[in-house]
């Protein structure tokens, strides 16, 4: 009876705790249709927006887009003036701005996006560390974004002085004695990352296959050394742990780290990537809550974040990516079970950001449908956006970074600026 009690007395409270975390979905979803017989035409119009009688985004949409885009960006610039002036990283810093306006530039084809892109790595270069290697938190973001930049700019010799520099830090990733972890964050997959992002947006002989190939077999021998450690060969052939905890999502963890070998780009072989890959991506499956979401972690049994770093919104991209490889429906249709739970817990009272935030959450849309293309999720990534245009007004908690990319203002401009292509969007500093 005890026992019993107890059970239930959790389940209430972690349902509170769901509660407290997400605000209750407050839109119609795409597929139900006007319910009430006397909808009239008026009504039956509205419940159609953002979609125009083409079922594209419409133009009122965008507009209203566009316009919301350019009050934060003002905010946004504003607010920086105070911003740490030392914070050079891609995650919250001054690479992170960088990179919007790269994207800016990418969608608006403004020459004055790509000076302000340039302005901002500049000043990220000038206050490298050398302590870190990644792309997100490290020296390799500013040099990676700061080559593509230049790249952009015609500037050849700066390019290649970036990517010269880039590629000096591989001694660090690939040092044994450096106790490096592998995840996105810190470790070597954010390297990774930054060698596979230069090579798409710069060419692909910018970084060599035998750097990419030693950083990927450094990823893959400390992931069979901890398996085997751990024993869990047999399930879980690669394994991998940050701060000594064992992380599913995308930031610390294994999808994050799943995601970047199977990228075209890393080149890994198809029978490893069946034989060490896979098994490990199912294991991660058969982690899966019945709501659709995943832990936080191996030793975690608490269904509470629904984030890109961690949860279901991160995990999403690696099922798609595992779909799109090994040709097998049931990454899909898990996939799909991700997107109902986002649907209904993903406007996140955290705030409004790419990493534990709306936006970031609105981007397992935008996956959704790109390998889909069924109007459902773009629909519902287009809501998540209206969600955003009332930026600020939810009475979400405010971020020690408040305009920052990964955490901030910088992150929803981002992402409201995919609407304008949504089968091109890409989450940043994830995405390829």
């Amino acid at each position: 009876m005890g026992d019993n009690m107890s059970k239930r007395l959790k389940l209430i409270s972690s349902d509170a705790e769901m509660e407290e975390r997400s605000f209750p979905n407050p839109y119609p979803d795409c597929d139900q249709g006007v319910h009430s017989s006397t909808a009239g035409a008026e009504e039956e119009e509205d419940y159609q927006e953002p979609f125009d009688a083409d079922g594209k985004v419409s133009s009122s949409f965008q507009k209203r887009v566009q316009s919301k885009m350019k009050d934060l960006l003002q905010q946004m610039e504003e607010g920086l003036k105070t911003a740490d002036p030392h914070d050079f990283s891609t995650y919250t810093g001054w690479t992170g701005i960088a990179l919007l306006y790269l994207q800016l530039h990418r969608v608006s084809q403004e020459a004055s996006h790509l000076q302000r892109a340039l302005d901002y790595v500049k000043r990220a270069m000038r206050v490298l560390n050398g302590r870190k290697v990644t792309f997100l938190c490290g020296d390799a973001g500013p040099l990676a974004v700061a080559a593509v930049v230049h790249h952009r700019l015609n500037n050849d010799a700066d390019r290649q002085d970036c990517l010269t520099r880039l590629l000096q830090l591989r001694r660090s990733a690939l040092d044994p004695d450096a106790d490096l972890p592998d995840e996105l964050l810190y470790g070597r997959a954010g390297f990774l990352f930054a060698l596979l992002y230069v090579n798409k947006e710069v060419g692909d002989d910018a970084v060599d296959d035998d750097t990419i190939a030693k950083v990927v077999a450094a990823i893959l021998e400390s992931g069979k050394s901890l398996s085997a450690e751990q024993k869990k060969t047999e399930r879980c052939p690669l394994l991998f742990e940050w701060h000594k905890k064992q992380y599913l999502g995308a930031a610390h963890g294994l999808a994050g780290i799943f995601f970047m070998l199977m990228q075209p780009g890393a080149k890994v072989p198809g029978d490893v990537l069946s034989d060490l890959v896979r098994p490990c991506i199912d294991y991660v499956r058969h982690k899966k809550f019945r709501s659709g979401n995943f832990p936080s972690s191996l030793s975690n049994e608490s269904d509470r974040l629904v984030h890109w770093c961690h949860g279901a919104p991160g995990v999403v991209h690696t099922l798609l990516l595992a779909h799109k490889v090994f040709k097998e429906e049931k990454y899909l249709k898990e996939a799909a079970d991700c997107g109902e739970l986002i649907w209904q817990r993903g406007l996140l009272r955290k705030g409004y950001g790419i990493c534990h935030g709306t936006a970031g959450n609105g981007y397992a849309f935008l996956a959704l449908f790109k390998s889909t293309q069924d109007r459902k999720y773009l629909y519902r990534a287009c809501k998540f956006a209206e969600w955003c245009l009332d930026y600020g007004t939810h009475g979400c908690r405010i971020p020690d970074r408040p305009y920052s990319l990964f955490e901030g203002m910088a992150g929803t401009i981002y992402y409201l600026s995919e609407m304008a292509d949504p089968l091109a969007s890409r989450f940043p500093a994830f995405e390829l």
